[in-house]
């Protein structure tokens, strides 16, 4: 899909990787609706600097994605912006670490919390996107899991189990929304300078850079150059691709 002239809704565009997604999405002339949940001030900071850098347009919208209300506003509030909307990257995610044998603290609450976020909310927004690229007869759409979606690791039980679903969800939307919809998957290890990272223990962040192949954490700019490529695609879905810097292979 040429890209240039494309616009893309790109959730938890504030976040340390979805701020690098924008960027390299805007480096291809793609225009850029950044998503937020709670840091208005911090999106629309990355909106304007977007703008500045590379010339395309863009805008900060805000949105609770565990509403259907919400993403349906969502959606309608980018095409009237933009015009139309051909890309979304599904980045948004909660994270609670906690040990997978401290079943106590996997409490109901944080478990319904982080499927909601991580796996009904990718759900909810591909169906409000579903219709307007079918009638535009193109559209790409990409997932960020994790590596803890492809075995029994990560920071809980529960974020596991949200991004399996994830890598799951990836390949049944991928039969649902074709030919015009191609959808596929990130599945980033470690990355530095994310929430997610700051909500680890610090010996989880040592032992995944530690029993990496290249003993170190995953790239942020590798992992957004990933999703470009997946957007630019014309024969690649239902795929997810793992960056981690050699640890999980699938």
């Amino acid at each position: 899909m040429d890209l240039n002239g494309a616009v893309a809704l790109v959730t938890g565009g504030n976040g340390g990787l979805g701020q690098q997604i924008c960027h390299a999405l805007a480096r291809e002339g793609v225009h850029v609706a950044v998503m937020y949940a709670q840091s208005r001030d911090q999106a629309e900071g990355v909106a304007r600097d977007i703008a500045a850098r590379h010339q395309v347009q863009a805008a900060a919208f805000g949105c609770d994605i565990t509403d259907g209300a919400a993403v349906a506003r969502l959606v309608a509030d980018v095409t009237a912006r933009f015009g139309r909307l051909d890309i979304l990257v599904n980045d948004a995610a909660y994270n609670k670490a906690i040990p997978f044998p401290d079943l106590d603290s996997l409490t109901e609450e944080v478990w319904e919390k982080i499927m909601a976020v991580n796996l009904t909310g990718p759900m909810r927004l591909t169906k409000a996107v579903a219709p307007v690229m079918k009638a535009q007869g193109r559209g790409r759409i990409v997932n960020i899991a994790s590596v803890a979606g492809l075995g029994p690791t990560g920071s809980s039980i529960a974020y596991a189990v949200s991004k399996a679903g994830l890598i799951h969800l990836t390949k049944c939307m991928a039969v649902a929304l074709a030919p015009e919809t191609l959808v596929n998957c990130v599945a980033p290890g470690l990355l530095e300078g994310t929430r997610a990272t700051a909500n680890l223990r610090p010996e989880q962040v040592e032992r995944s850079a530690a029993t990496s192949l290249l003993k170190k954490a995953a790239d942020k700019d590798d992992c957004a150059e990933m999703v470009v490529t997946m957007c630019r695609t014309e024969t690649m879905t239902g795929q997810t691709v793992v960056i981690d810097a050699g640890r999980v292979f699938h």
